[in-house]
């Protein structure tokens, strides 16, 4: 996939050579539509979800869903993880641990914001991490899946915001090359 690149030339180059996917006011709407599920399955109001960011890519959406979901009177007990297998990478190795959250899960409803769900080794860790701590629920929100039949078996997001091709995709939390996290957008390199 290639070696790990640095500077703005690198990033602008991308940005001329990919797709906008998905702009930021239907990306907002997603995380509007998702938070309206997830407000609906945690109406009866039963132990406040622990809401479990997951560094670094998903707090541009998580920061946003959490204002929404605030917004529809759930309340949330935040902390946030960061684990990760690429490194800066654009394949996955090992499972490196940065953080682990300090709040107890023994008990606890999770909800685990991501910024997407590809193929699903990372957050697939995670939620079994989660269950192992004793949380009585894990359920994960991704503002973006991938459209491809790699996923680990089993995992998968309970909301979705949108769908992305199979294609390297950035923007909106996902990094090209550790850059371009902050785009208020979503693209995809062209083939």
């Amino acid at each position: 996939m290639g070696a790990k690149t640095s500077g703005a030339a690198d990033l602008a180059g991308a940005l001329a050579n990919a797709d906008l996917l998905f702009d930021r006011r239907s990306l907002e709407q997603a995380i509007v539509r998702m938070a309206e599920q997830i407000r609906g399955d945690y109406a009866d109001g039963e132990l406040r979800p622990v809401y479990l960011t997951v560094m670094h890519g998903g707090l541009p959406f998580a920061a946003q869903l959490a204002m929404e979901l605030g917004e529809r009177g759930l309340d949330l007990e935040f902390d946030y993880l960061h684990a990760t297998r690429y490194r800066g990478a654009t394949s996955g190795g090992e499972l490196t641990w940065k953080h682990r959250p300090a709040t107890p899960l023994s008990g606890r409803r999770v909800l685990l914001a991501d910024d997407i769900l590809d193929e699903g080794h990372t957050l697939h860790a995670i939620r079994e991490w989660c269950l192992e701590q004793g949380a009585a629920d894990v359920r994960i929100a991704a503002l973006a899946v991938k459209a491809h039949d790699r996923c680990v078996p089993g995992l998968c997001a309970d909301y979705v915001g949108i769908e992305v091709p199979d294609r390297y995709v950035f923007g909106y939390g996902m990094d090209y090359h550790e850059q371009g996290r902050n785009l208020p957008a979503i693209y995809a390199l062209k083939d």
